[in-house]
């Protein structure tokens, strides 16, 4: 089986991917977008990319090219803790300081907005890719004083020193990853978790006042937990959304169909993206 993540190599998705597919092929991609594509061109089995992150919120891009452009079911969900470090080329390690400029993803980069701020304030920030991308171009260019922030694994794969660790503003920094794919694979049986999360897309009726009240009371009444409700731009109009619900159980024949039900018939658009288990790793 041939795995497909947001690369280059050393990126918290193949973190996760090690993780819960030990020893499989894998084949990194440059954008999340381009990693989805490789599903729906058959030239990967599934997928790994990030979709949330607990300090700085939903990854726009996964959700709106998953939810706007490709129709890949979401099989699996992957959490991972995250620890953000600052890292130079070796041949500016004792004058770190006086970097000019620092690379990372623009997640990353909020991910650490005390320290910059606190530490290297007036120097440029650039978002990237990746963090790992961003290691990659400060090991590619060492006449540039420059910085990255991303994990250990990106400082161990592109021989960068890590002068800074943990640099995140918070300790609870912990990113959800989707696995995706057309295929019917057992994620249950790969990852060993048992613990269920169903995920639906809700549009609304125009012009309905009260319309979310009664969305949310369909499954409230039925005791249904929603661990999570967002809403997305539809891209038609101003104040045109739909919403993005997760419910911590898996789909079932009764609660869930009857909540759907229901919503259809105030005049709701509903679509499943996915019913998965869900798994926690950690770092070590």
């Amino acid at each position: 089986m041939k795995i497909g993540f947001l690369g280059p190599k050393a990126t918290f998705t193949e973190i996760a991917v090690k993780k819960v597919f030990p020893g499989f092929e894998l084949e990194p991609y440059r954008t999340i977008p381009e990693s989805m594509d490789a599903i729906v061109e058959k030239a990967v089995d599934l997928t790994v990319v990030p979709v949330e992150n607990a300090l700085e919120g939903s990854v726009n891009v996964t959700l709106d090219y998953l939810t706007h452009v490709v129709q890949i079911p979401i099989i699996g969900e992957i959490t991972l803790p995250i620890k953000q470090h600052l890292m130079v080329h070796p041949d500016n390690m004792e004058k770190w300081q006086e970097v000019n400029i620092v690379y990372s993803h623009s997640h990353a980069i909020a991910q650490c907005h005390s320290f910059l701020h606190n530490h290297l304030k007036g120097v440029s920030i650039e978002s990237v890719s990746s963090t790992a991308a961003a290691a990659k171009m400060v090991m590619e260019h060492p006449e540039i004083k420059a910085a990255a922030i991303a994990n250990e694994l990106a400082a161990k794969e592109y021989g960068l020193a890590i002068v800074q660790k943990d640099i995140h503003d918070f300790d609870y920094n912990h990113t959800r990853f989707f696995v995706l794919s057309e295929q019917d694979l057992d994620f249950e049986s790969i990852s060993g978790s048992s613990h269920y999360k169903t995920t639906l897309m809700v549009t609304l009726p125009s012009d309905q006042a009260g319309a979310l009240h009664q969305v949310l009371s369909a499954f409230a009444w039925r005791k249904l937990n929603l661990s999570k409700i967002e809403s997305r731009p539809m891209k038609t109009g101003i104040g045109n959304y739909f919403f993005i619900i997760d419910l911590e159980m898996k789909l079932d024949e009764v609660l869930i169909p009857g909540a759907i039900a229901e919503l259809e018939a105030l005049g709701c658009g509903v679509k499943v993206l996915g019913s998965y288990p869900s798994i926690m790793v950690d770092m070590e």
